[in-house]
């Protein structure tokens, strides 16, 4: 009877086996692992530009006259960004994920307005640290460039599963929720950078 029962018991677990890897259960636990070191990989790269920005800050300080409200905003949008508390649970509340992204994209902003204004001033051109940091930083937006659609794509991966029919059902039985996913139009707008007007540089 126990050797029966155990034989009963083994049918159940392969049948459980096979109806949830029909129904989508171990997709959704290898998108939602991609979903999680896209994020990772997003967070990293954004973690490297915040420490690039105190020494990038430090040698523009050194430029006379150079304009203090501009160097006052990065190092504000630095600071919110960084006090920004990122939890796993901020991939699925979209009000947290989009203070974060809104905090980036103010970030981006500043940055691209200090680097607009520094190439008004000749000597912060000449200055070979400045020009390293700058390198530095461009080639970290690029990274991070990479890392988010990286992210885009595999929470897009992710939202159809969950949407699509049958697999839907498995997502409502074992809340699995779509997730919040970076708006690129808009962030596009926050970051796009000013137009600075040069016409004082042939005085300086």
């Amino acid at each position: 009877m126990k050797h029966i029962l155990r034989r009963l018991g083994l049918s159940a677990v392969v049948l459980l086996g096979l109806v949830l890897g029909g129904c989508g259960y171990n997709d959704f636990q290898r998108l939602d692992e991609q979903v999680k070191a896209s994020w990772s990989e997003v967070l990293n790269q954004y973690q490297r530009r915040a420490d690039l920005i105190p020494n990038i800050v430090n040698t523009v300080k050194g430029e006379a006259n150079f304009e203090q409200e501009t160097l006052t905003r990065v190092i504000e949008a630095r600071s919110r960004a960084t006090a920004i508390q990122v939890t796993p649970e901020t991939l699925n509340d979209p009000e947290a994920f989009n203070r974060f992204q809104q905090a980036q994209g103010e970030l981006s902003s500043a940055l691209s307005r200090l680097m607009a204004i520094s190439e008004n001033y000749p000597n912060l051109r000449a200055n070979q640290a400045f020009q390293d940091l700058r390198v530095q930083l461009e080639g970290t937006e690029n990274r991070i460039t990479v890392a988010r659609n990286a992210y885009i794509k595999a929470v897009q991966d992710y939202n159809v599963l969950a949407r699509s029919f049958p697999t839907n059902l498995t997502a409502m039985l074992f809340g699995y929720q779509t997730k919040p996913n970076f708006t690129v139009t808009n962030e596009a707008e926050i970051a796009r950078p000013p137009t600075v007007d040069f016409g004082g540089a042939a005085s300086r």
